[in-house]
């Protein structure tokens, strides 16, 4: 009896929780579980415990790519196969397979349900949830087995074995394709650095997956007449966003390594200099590949800079990327120019703007920095107290960026942390993945629960503020 009332309670409790309380409790539980799957001897040897599980699931959920321990060595054939599944339900959309189960335990089909369920799911109107689902889903199966039928026949030659090669096809393309970062390798892509067929596949399973699904869809759909006032404004924004980003990213970095005269380029002739940076780039907006080791003796402040800004801004909205999104980016732009003009309206390629769209954009950009920088203060003071090992406030920040946005760049710095700077960074990956704005929609519908539907009539006088 006291069972059935635990459960029929659970029941109520999860039919009352709003789309983002839900997605915060399932997304807990989904690590959870990968941690108890991870840590079963099946699927590791017996230097993975629970906190290495712990740690690698929720990296794996949030298709971070940051890992204190070697997944070609550590995990199982088993637990490679787990792992894999859980970049899938990460890079898929922790958001998108959670709305899609809330139908099942959430009473009501109104359509303010459906409205709310397809918002979570970067769905503008009032289409089907599963039917989005299915085709993210399929768009991400057929691109993942193209890339990893390449890279078998093409591409992985040196593996001799066949289900080696099979399998390591397949595990980077999926890690790829979802931004994870992952690799059944210590060195990552170092030793394909030279290898022009892995490096394409590479980067662009990284760049669809972080085009997001819309965009796919949108450019598939008109791939017989593809002109750009036929696409939409979210497809156009997306691309010249992403082009310009990638092309800052590569002549920035080229440019500060070339002028630093450090370690980036030291034993890289000049005909690969330009693609290893080009590499780099792209892997820096949320993917985590690294075909260059990356270090503070490396690479330079400057590069290590622009590293950071790359990933803060990450991929692009319903994408498998994470960071702030490249359409917060234009939509902040785009204000600022008017506001340079003297304009009242953001105007955006000759369509305006909701001003609740650059509110929005604005609240994403100042929680974000906010959340950051509180990451590396409490790691900075942590450090003060021999909770780990001595780094820089650069490498600590760096660190924090790369897990925040989801990215898996790393300067030696997260293995060699102590458990309380390694949960900072657990806690940074499960919100940066989430979203800062839907983790803090979550807890303040908690604690006003009371007043989640009742809509302020209170008007009030308008004042000016200097700025």
């Amino acid at each position: 009896m006291p069972l059935s009332k635990a459960v029929s309670r659970t029941q109520t409790w999860y039919r009352h929780m709003t789309v983002p309380q839900f997605t915060v409790v399932t997304g807990l539980l989904v690590i959870l579980l990968g941690t108890y799957l991870i840590s079963l001897p099946i699927c590791s040897n017996g230097s993975v415990g629970l906190w290495e599980a712990f740690f690698t699931a929720t990296s794996a959920i949030t298709v971070t790519g940051l890992t204190i321990i070697d997944v070609g060595k550590d995990l199982t054939f088993v637990g490679q196969v787990v792992l894999a599944g859980m970049l899938l339900i990460g890079g898929l959309g922790l958001m998108a397979i959670t709305t899609f189960l809330q139908g099942f335990v959430v009473s009501g089909t109104e359509l303010r349900c459906r409205l709310d369920r397809g918002g979570t799911l970067d769905e503008f109107g009032v289409g089907g949830v599963g039917r989005t689902f299915r085709g993210i889903a399929l768009t991400a199966a057929v691109l993942i087995l193209i890339g990893a039928s390449i890279l078998y026949c093409f591409g992985f030659n040196d593996i001799s074995n066949t289900g080696e090669r099979l399998w390591a096809a397949l595990f980077h393309s999926i890690s790829a394709y979802n931004n994870a970062g992952f690799g059944l390798w210590s060195n990552s892509m170092e030793v394909y650095r030279t290898n022009w067929v892995v490096n394409l596949v590479i980067i662009t399973l990284i760049i669809l997956g972080g085009l997001g699904w819309r965009v796919t869809s949108d450019l598939w759909m008109h791939r017989r007449n593809l002109n750009r006032r036929q696409l939409s404004l979210h497809t156009r924004l997306v691309l010249r966003t992403s082009c310009f980003l990638i092309f800052i990213g590569t002549f920035g970095l080229f440019v500060t390594e070339s002028l630093a005269n450090g370690n980036f380029f030291a034993e890289i002739p000049w005909q690969d200099r330009f693609p290893a940076v080009f590499f780099e780039s792209i892997s820096a907006r949320t993917a985590g590949f690294t075909s260059i080791p990356l270090s503070t003796q490396t690479i330079s402040d400057s590069g290590l800079l622009l590293l950071m800004a790359l990933m803060f801004i990450g991929a692009s909205p319903g994408g498998t990327g994470g960071g702030i999104k490249t359409t917060t980016v234009a939509a902040l732009m785009a204000a600022t120019r008017s506001t340079l003009r003297g304009q009242n309206d953001i105007i955006l390629r000759n369509r305006q703007i909701d001003d609740k769209v650059v509110l929005k954009a604005v609240g994403i950009t100042v929680g974000s920095l906010l959340f950051v920088l509180m990451m590396a203060l409490v790691l900075s003071i942590s450090s003060n107290f021999g909770q780990q090992d001595s780094f820089s406030f650069l490498e600590m920040l760096f660190t924090c960026v790369s897990a925040f946005a989801t990215v898996g760049f790393d300067l030696g710095v997260t293995e060699n942390l102590g458990h309380f700077g390694q949960f900072v960074l657990v806690v940074g990956m499960f919100v940066g993945r989430l979203g800062i704005l839907l983790l803090l929609s979550a807890i303040w519908e908690a604690l006003n629960r009371g007043s989640l539907h009742k809509h302020n009539r209170v008007g009030y006088p308008r004042e000016e503020l200097y700025v």
